[in-house]
């Protein structure tokens, strides 16, 4: 995934939208390779526990979402994944109409892992299971085109960032994002975010995170909540980042937005040793040390942010 550390990470730290807008051709999805680690984490998290993966909010149709998001997947990735307006064939599986069929066996495993999951999920969610599985982003649906502020009303998310589904599903935004420390400027910049993300344009926006969790899936019910037991070890610590994006909807046979867009979130966690090159470190380094400490103990950092910046700076002049 294309995370980028220049536009990303800087000082002094804010928490903002920073949004950028695509270029016209650049690609939104990644492939999930066979037996790759967002695959096999996601296979269990949909196999295991998919109701806290999987959330919809009473009433809300989440289809013209679905297909558009299926339409993008196979312009951008027509080896990997075909779509026809009612079959999705990926992975040698097809879901038309919630049901499944498998194609050819998997090149990991027993060989009929995803057929299996999916199998297990409830039909209206099969489609969507294919496309958690065939790509590394997860997604959840933008709504601005109620009467009242933009929601969440719709989530395939398995790979949490230390965050719960469950609890952002079906909320306004500005709700979604009350427990970001430091959020004054997100919050006022609500409602000309969400004009330009469900419009006719599309962007993206980068998060990144120092932590002491080493798996892709964080759902907080499934980390230990002392992630930094025993104090900083580098040889412990990883970079996680986060590349979102956004696919707008546009209504059938008209240029207007849906004033929906597919919400895209493509998770890559990294030993930190391994991530960071002496430039980056020092600019990490800045970014850290200019954090307040609400923003310091929303992200986990509060009780390691010395050692950690004692090692940001050593490595900074290596």
């Amino acid at each position: 995934m294309d995370f980028d550390f220049d536009a990303a990470v800087g000082a002094p730290f804010r928490m903002q939208p920073g949004l950028r807008r695509l270029p016209a051709a650049a690609r939104q999805l990644n492939p999930a390779q066979p037996g790759s680690r967002h695959q096999r984490e996601k296979l269990a998290v949909l196999t295991a526990f998919p109701h806290e993966a999987l959330l919809q909010a009473p009433g809300f149709d989440p289809l013209p979402a679905l297909h558009a998001l299926a339409a993008q997947a196979a312009a951008e990735h027509p080896q990997h994944w075909q779509w026809d307006g009612q079959c999705a064939t990926a992975l040698g599986v097809a879901v038309q109409a919630g049901q499944v069929q498998r194609l050819t066996s998997g090149s990991f495993g027993l060989g009929d892992e995803i057929s299996r999951c999916l199998d297990g999920l409830p039909t209206a969610w099969r489609l969507a299971g294919l496309l958690c599985l065939a790509f590394e982003e997860d997604f959840a649906v933008v709504d601005a085109g109620g009467p009242g502020p933009a929601t969440l009303p719709w989530l395939a998310v398995a790979l949490p960032s230390h965050w719960a589904p469950r609890d952002k599903c079906g909320l306004p935004f500005t709700d979604a994002h009350a427990p970001v420390a430091d959020n004054a400027l997100l919050m006022q910049a609500a409602d000309a975010l969400m004009r330009l993300v469900t419009g006719p344009e599309r962007w993206e926006r980068f998060v990144w995170n120092v932590t002491g969790h080493p798996r892709l899936h964080a759902h907080p019910d499934h980390v230990d909540v002392d992630r930094w037991a025993g104090g900083f070890d580098p040889a412990r610590a990883w970079w996680r980042t986060e590349r979102q994006t956004f696919i707008p909807l546009q209504a059938a046979g008209d240029s207007r937005p849906l004033r929906q867009a597919v919400f895209t979130i493509g998770v890559q966690v990294q030993p930190l040793a391994q991530a960071l090159a002496p430039t980056q470190a020092a600019r990490l380094h800045a970014a850290v040390a200019s954090m307040s400490d609400a923003v310091l103990a929303y992200r986990s950092l509060a009780a390691v942010r010395q050692p950690l910046l004692d090692w940001l700076q050593a490595q900074s002049h290596t």
